[in-house]
């Protein structure tokens, strides 16, 4: 049994704390939190953009702490799940390594790029798996995406263009301060270049533009420059949409034989091949906004079982994603192609 102790019991703490209880071999043992209200079970105030309405919840038979370093020292803790606002992710991160405790760290990986190497360091000083959340190939569409692509059947990538597009949240003021999320082209893009690093490579180059509100890339439309031979991949991503969207996502995937098609504000996953045929792939899953984050959790306890990290959360993955958004932020402000490097 894998015991779980969740650091932040915000929005995505709360998910997590949900989607938690439908694992097999794993629970939730702990939960640290600084407000007093949660700690006693009163959630209301976790209000997020998707999933169940929050209310109160049963922490009976879970142990609460108002401190990180309680939480570290408890010996029924397996496993610490930061969801925590990202400039807090690496020094809770590197205090849990010390402790001799898993770590799970909810994307983004750390505000630089020098933190995430810190992070991926101490993980293997250690002996531990550092696992990051990335939950976007967990969907079903995005997993049987990446999973067509990587079985070659239609052959490669020949160009694609990702979008993920949200209102300003009215539920998070800390989404456009990039001080302690990195801004939206952080917080939210990240999911687009992870998921483009994992199924297309990384980039030799980026050209992007944007628009920028103080210190943050608020939205941004990037060309990923893979040179000659190379996939065309652009995304747009960032906080620009009107309430009456709260929120959409979606990708044309472009193969040699085969175009997927996939828009979250109304085109289902549709493959199209050249047969002239096109269909609605048959997609697993809950059916709801959970299962996503059940399977993520799962494949966590998996790999903490195994003692191995899952690939799909691999620490340097979520690290070469962090570095391809911090490239996109500065072609942004200088208006130059930036090399990744």
């Amino acid at each position: 049994m894998v015991r779980i102790g969740i650091v932040g019991i915000g929005f995505m703490g709360r998910i997590h704390f949900l989607a938690s209880q439908r694992l097999i071999g794993a629970k939730v043992t702990a939960i640290c939190s600084r407000d007093a209200a949660k700690r006693a079970g009163d959630w209301r105030s976790t209000r997020g953009n998707f999933g169940p309405e929050p209310g109160q919840v049963d922490l009976a038979g879970v142990k609460t702490y108002a401190g990180v370093s309680e939480l570290l020292a408890d010996p029924d803790v397996d496993l610490i799940d930061i969801c925590t606002v990202t400039d807090q992710h690496t020094p809770i991160a590197l205090a849990a390594f010390k402790a001799g405790k898993h770590v799970l760290v909810e994307k983004a990986i750390a505000l630089s790029p020098q933190d995430a190497d810190a992070m991926v360091a101490a993980a293997k000083n250690a002996g531990k798996l550092l696992m990051v959340a990335h939950v976007l190939p967990f969907f079903p569409e995005f997993k049987y995406a990446a999973e067509v692509i990587r079985s070659g059947q239609y052959g490669k990538v020949v160009a694609a263009h990702f979008k993920r597009v949200i209102a300003k949240p009215d539920w998070s003021a800390d989404i456009g301060d990039a001080a302690k999320t990195g801004g939206p082209a952080v917080d939210l893009h990240i999911h687009d270049t992870h998921f483009i690093g994992l199924v297309c490579g990384v980039s030799k180059h980026v050209f992007s533009v944007g628009t920028v509100e103080g210190d943050a890339v608020t939205y941004l439309t990037t060309s990923y420059l893979y040179g000659p031979g190379g996939p065309a991949v652009t995304c747009s991503s960032g906080a620009v949409s009107m309430s009456g969207r709260p929120f959409v996502h979606g990708y044309e995937i472009f193969l040699e034989r085969a175009t997927l098609v996939y828009d979250s504000g109304g085109v289902p996953l549709t493959l199209l091949t050249n047969d002239g045929k096109s269909g609605q792939p048959a997609l697993p899953g809950g059916g709801d906004a959970l299962s996503a984050f059940t399977d993520e959790l799962q494949a966590v306890v998996t790999g903490v079982t195994v003692g191995k990290e899952p690939a799909l959360l691999s620490g340097q993955l979520a690290r070469d994603a962090l570095v391809l958004c911090h490239r996109e932020i500065e072609s942004v402000k200088t208006g130059k192609i930036v090399a990744i490097g």
